[in-house]
């Protein structure tokens, strides 16, 4: 009979044992129960707890709190399972049960793969590589899904889940009124609804000790009175108020919501009564939401939309956001509060402050978002960001970087006004995943960009993007959490363990079928940059055209072999042919509408492609748990030209 003994009296602590227990007894179904008991003192058995608790030195940790360090030293009987902090100890958990077979390769019970066997003993000691491993809400989500996104999160040793926004009802909208499907009868959701189920993502993500980034954009507005919850939906002007309308950001000599959407609505930052109201606004929130890890302060979305009155020019906008940074640190230290708070490096906050200084720096951390960098090319790991030229900051003119290394010049510069932890918010997951039709080329890039922002000493990675990033299957993400951990890891390692559990002793005709698929519809190509003549469109290209005609083909000459796989020995491997042979169908739909683009044909290309969108529509409801048909239709659509309602927050 087996033991697991608590050594240390924490929340989390429990959760990893019972995931322990549950994982044991599924991986060994006769091995009878497995008792779990508070005893700090036990020397036998599986015994969890903090290093601490066993007198192991945590010394590589410059913070135990967010620093996780996995110890694990077992034998056939149990053994010390330890982390610098409870977060860790679950981490440590999953990584044992990792070395001994079990994998997760996409969220949900469908997602397991858990081999039936006897343990084997493991000894095993690594703090991750990056500190902050994680990722933010985004794309059309609904509750289930959330839950189970959150439970992988740690899985695969991620530590941090953000949701943007007080309230998420933007994103949930997306799917509940079935945005781009027509095929599906909208179910709209309440406000109130949605913020019930924040809660309820919060309480999950404290279960498992993760670190919770909350907020991000809504400041500008709602410390206005100006509600921001449907995301950005335009409003009638008259719903600012009147009292608020002094401090609304002026452009063109006038001072209005920009494009009429308030969450992209900068205010007057020079102003020292709009500042206050927005530090105050902060503090407030901080001051109930006690279980925040990082409260993310950003400035309205969009660019280009910061107030030109002549006092706001007389600084550039990280000066003023700076400034009113070091407002918030004041009145977050009267209130006692040791609130961290997270800045970001976006859109026109990408330049760094010129005459500002942050004078708290233990509070902060600079976010890189690099929103409008190329994906096709990959961080140089090797970067010189001194030879790179940064242009002074013009006033709503300068256009965005459009290099990832542009963007680490950028932050370089801003480590002199502010000495802070740097890490990033990336957009993986959120259009550029569906660029690439053969699914390794981006899965490479991640790696790449993972390894990259490393060495170039940004601390770890947040992505934006859907929690339903695993269709035809979950290898980018898996090539992302593992990376993160440990920055030593070889791809081609990571290619043959992903695929050879979720496609079993046949995984190699998968690899060689996605390889042929990437390399008959580039990702370049996908990504705009094939063009020979763009007199006839961006993506017209007559070779490109030629291959596209051959998918069909390629697809029929795999769909037998899908076909004879789709029962396979364990559940997961199951659902991932399952997902292969819907995207059989994907690709066979894409063809058509590819080729007509890649020939210049973009009239009947876009018509093409709407037609396969509503025929695929009817897929969505088998698929959704790892397929998000509002998110990718909105991507690939940017090829084609927009033809339905899509996500109105891209206006850079």
């Amino acid at each position: 009979m087996y033991y697991i003994y608590k050594i240390t009296s924490d929340h989390v602590v429990d959760f990893a044992a019972e995931e322990l227990k549950k994982y044991l007894r599924m991986m060994m179904p006769r091995c009878g129960e497995i008792e779990i008991v508070y005893h700090p003192d036990a020397t036998d058995g599986f015994r969890l707890g903090l290093m601490r608790d066993f007198g192991l030195d945590t010394a590589e940790a410059a913070d135990t709190t967010l620093d996780d360090i996995l110890h694990i030293d077992t034998d056939e009987n149990g053994g010390v399972i330890a982390g610098s902090n409870p977060r860790s100890v679950l981490l440590a958990v999953y990584r044992y049960l990792t070395i001994n077979g079990c994998r997760w390769l996409f969220p949900g019970i469908d997602g397991e793969l858990i081999p039936t066997k006897g343990i084997e003993a493991v000894k095993y000691h690594k703090m991750a590589d990056c500190r902050y491993r994680g990722q933010c809400n985004e794309g059309a989500e609904y509750q289930p899904n959330m839950m189970e996104a959150i439970d992988f999160t740690p899985k695969i040793g991620m530590n941090i889940f953000m949701i943007e926004f007080d309230n998420p009802k933007a994103y949930y909208d997306w799917y509940y009124d079935h945005r781009n499907n027509s095929n599906r009868e909208a179910e709209p959701v309440s406000a109130e609804q949605v913020l019930q189920w924040k809660r309820q993502c919060e309480a999950e993500m404290s279960k498992r000790g993760l670190q919770f980034h909350d907020m991000g954009h809504g400041w500008t507005a709602r410390a206005f009175d100006v509600d921001t919850t449907d995301g950005w939906t335009k409003v009638d002007e008259s719903l600012v108020p009147a009292e608020s309308r002094q401090f609304i950001a002026m452009m063109n000599g006038e001072r209005k919501m920009f494009r009429g959407e308030p969450l992209n609505t900068n205010f007057c930052m020079s102003n020292p009564a709009a500042r206050a109201k927005v530090v105050k606004e902060i503090a407030d929130y901080a001051s109930l939401a006690t279980n925040v890890d990082y409260l993310h302060v950003w400035l309205a979305d969009g660019s280009r939309n910061h107030c030109e009155c002549s006092v706001c020019r007389q600084k550039i906008p990280t000066d003023w956001y700076i400034m009113m940074m070091n407002e918030v640190d004041a009145e977050l230290t009267a209130r006692n509060l040791d609130t961290r708070i997270v800045f970001i490096c976006y859109v026109d906050t990408t330049w760094a402050p010129e005459t500002v200084k942050i004078n708290n720096p233990d509070r902060f951390s600079l976010l890189v978002a690099a929103i409008s960098r190329d994906y096709t090319e990959p961080v140089d790991a090797n970067l010189d960001t001194d030879s790179i030229v940064i242009k002074p900051y013009e006033l709503n003119k300068s256009p965005l970087p459009g290099s990832v290394n542009e963007y680490l010049a950028h932050a370089k510069r801003w480590k002199k006004p502010c000495p802070v932890p740097q890490f990033v918010y990336e957009y993986h997951f959120w259009l550029a995943q569906y660029h690439d039709l053969g699914v390794l080329d981006s899965a490479r890039l991640i790696y790449d960009d993972v390894r990259g922002y490393y060495a170039n000493g940004c601390q770890g990675i947040i992505e934006d993007g859907s929690q339903r990033s695993y269709f035809p299957n979950g290898f980018a993400f898996y090539v992302y959490a593992s990376t993160l951990f440990d920055t030593s890891v070889k791809f081609e390692d990571l290619i043959e363990d992903y695929f050879s559990h979720a496609y079993g002793k046949d995984w190699k005709e998968v690899l060689t079928f996605m390889e042929r698929v990437g390399k008959l519809v580039n990702y370049e190509y996908l990504n705009g940059k094939k063009s020979i003549d763009e007199k006839y469109g961006k993506y017209y290209n007559p070779a490109i055209a030629e291959a596209c005609k051959q998918l069909p083909a390629l697809v029929d000459s795999f769909s037998a072999f899908a076909e004879a796989h789709k029962n396979a020995p364990w559940r997961a491997q199951t659902v991932s042919y399952k997902l292969l042979r819907y995207y059989l169908k994907y690709l066979n739909g894409m063809a058509e509408p590819l080729f007509l683009k890649a020939s210049g044909k973009s009239k009947q290309a876009k018509a093409a492609w709407w037609e396969f969108v509503e025929r695929f529509g009817n897929c969505e409801l088998d698929i959704e748990r790892w397929y998000d048909q509002f998110l990718c239709t909105h991507s690939v659509g940017r090829i084609f030209g927009e033809a339905v309602a899509t996500d109105p927050s891209e206006n850079n």
